[in-house]
């Protein structure tokens, strides 16, 4: 009997959460749906020292604008909770016993000092690795050098103490991964983790196997900075006998930065002026230092163009499409489709997926998020009027917040006008024709697009000018732009009555061109 899928996102909530780990969410997500199981958000916050309370809000508030909804969480419940590792801990230390007793951990009381002069020896000796392993924990303050009297006695005198896992020497350990196939790292190169802290918390690497042990997680899909740490919980699988129930791994490749060098990072974002966060986010780190994140959500991107966009941002569908609904990548996606390479993160592209979502938005839908950026600058429309002037905009932007950028003019009377425009189009004739115009919807308030353009062409034809003559400097007029949308559509929205007295605050402001025969 096949085993039911069931995957983690396991963030730690040390700061706010990288894109690149809400691809890693998208991916178990993706994974889950297609295979009927579960997907579980377990917060890892064994790292007290680093530990920021927002962030844990942070992490969900991000996943639910992405509409990534875990189906067990801290917040959810589920028959294997708790959910949050901090409240585990009476679990771990059952565990951490469990390997104490069998050999596979040992207590270690070296001091700081101790282990500074200990990397210092090795350094001076050119040792390959200045690590606590197989070689130098038989040089150590450890329960395997110390007699058991002297053990004892320091757990009785409440001596602080680590307990680290003790690595098997001269072995090598094999790891399938569904992403990258056969790893294998020989134990000399792992050294001896610290698996319970003298806090009494444990550490990731002992945590996160028994959580996923006995959550029954079926495969665990991560990032690939996690792949050296693999042989090592591949050993604690075999310490605690539960090698038949291990997961399988898959590894992530890494975000890289626009130009492929090094991996994505809060730094990229702020020098190149994109966002690398889904939502914008403000609290003190660990430090006390306020910190500041920028997120897509924010900044005017549709989750669903940014799911749409980090799937592809290391999966390859094997197709040329590139455009898919949620159900379409819950079909499609497949472990065995993504890339080992790191995947460079092109903002343009993402700014291409958001303008192609945007297309595709409803036009009601389009209008209720106008009306919210109309509303947060304090001007009120009907809802009809906000959805004349979305529609217009529609094919236009790249964000929603491009509505207000590319339609200010529908709010109020330009006080700037393309000087390019003016320079090279506006003339006596132009003005003669353009007052004609206004005076002529001056006289009825609801004018259509087709019929401003028939009074236009009615003008240009007794003036014997054509519409090239003079669109673009009744675009200007109006507007104040070189370019727009259809404008016999704006001046429809606009108004006759509104219109007219745009272009008559144009012919005043503006100084003549003097005309000079061909």
């Amino acid at each position: 009997m096949e085993r039911p899928v069931r995957v983690r996102f396991a963030p730690s909530p040390t700061g706010a959460l990288h894109i690149g780990g809400l691809r890693t969410a998208l991916y178990n997500y993706l994974f889950a749906k297609q295979h009927n199981g579960a997907l579980i958000l377990r917060i890892e916050d064994t790292d007290q020292a680093r530990y920021v309370p927002e962030a844990e809000s942070y992490i969900n508030d991000s996943l639910n604008w992405a509409d990534i909804i875990p189906d067990e969480s801290p917040e959810k419940g589920g028959a294997f909770g708790p959910y949050k590792q901090s409240e585990r801990k009476a679990i771990y230390h059952e565990y951490i016993q469990k390997l104490l007793d069998t050999g596979w951990a040992y207590y270690a009381f070296d001091t700081a000092e101790e282990l500074d002069e200990m990397r210092k020896r090795l350094k001076a000796a050119k040792a390959n690795a200045l690590t606590y392993n197989g070689v130098t924990r038989n040089q150590m303050k450890n329960s395997l050098t110390l007699p058991k009297e002297a053990v004892e006695e320091k757990l009785k005198n409440g001596d602080a103490y680590v307990v680290r896992f003790k690595v098997p020497l001269k072995e090598d350990i094999r790891i399938n991964d569904l992403v990258r196939g056969w790893v294998m790292v020989h134990s000399t190169a792992i050294d001896d983790k610290v698996i319970m802290k003298s806090d009494g918390m444990p550490t990731y690497h002992l945590a996160n196997v028994v959580d996923d042990h006995l959550m029954k997680i079926s495969h665990v899909i991560r990032g690939e900075e996690w792949l050296p740490s693999a042989p090592l919980h591949v050993l604690l699988y075999r310490a605690f006998g539960w090698e038949d129930s291990m997961p399988q791994f898959a590894h992530l490749p890494l975000l890289l930065k626009p130009d492929g060098n090094g991996k994505l990072s809060k730094r990229d974002g702020d020098k190149h002026g994109f966002p690398v966060f889904p939502i914008d986010g403000s609290f003190l780190d660990a430090h006390g230092n306020d910190e500041k994140f920028n997120g897509f959500r924010e900044a005017g991107y549709l989750p669903e163009a940014l799911i749409n966009f980090l799937a592809l941002l290391g999966w390859n569908p094997g197709t040329d499409q590139e455009l898919f609904t949620r159900d379409e990548l819950i079909n499609e996606f497949a472990l065995d489709r993504i890339n080992k390479a790191g995947a460079k993160f092109d903002i343009e592209k993402a700014k291409w997926f958001n303008q192609q979502y945007i297309r595709k938005m409803d036009p009601e839908e389009l209008a209720m998020a106008f009306a919210k950026r109309i509303e947060s600058k304090g001007i009120s429309l009907p809802k009809d009027r906000i959805r004349e002037i979305a529609v217009c905009l529609h094919d236009r932007i790249e964000f929603l917040d491009d509505l207000w950028v590319e339609g200010d003019f529908f709010f109020a009377t330009p006080d700037y006008y393309d000087e390019k425009v003016v320079k090279k189009r506006w003339t006596a004739s132009l003005v003669e024709a353009l007052s004609i115009f206004a005076e002529k919807l001056s006289e009825t308030e609801n004018v259509s697009n087709v019929e401003a353009k028939s009074i236009l062409e009615g003008i240009l034809g007794e003036k014997g000018m054509g519409l090239g003559q003079i669109m673009q400097g009744l675009r200007v007029a109006i507007t104040g732009k070189g370019g727009g949308p259809d404008l016999m559509k704006i001046i429809e929205i606009l108004g006759g009555h509104e219109v007219n007295l745009r272009i008559a605050k144009a012919v005043e402001l503006l100084t003549v061109k003097e005309e000079k025969d061909d």
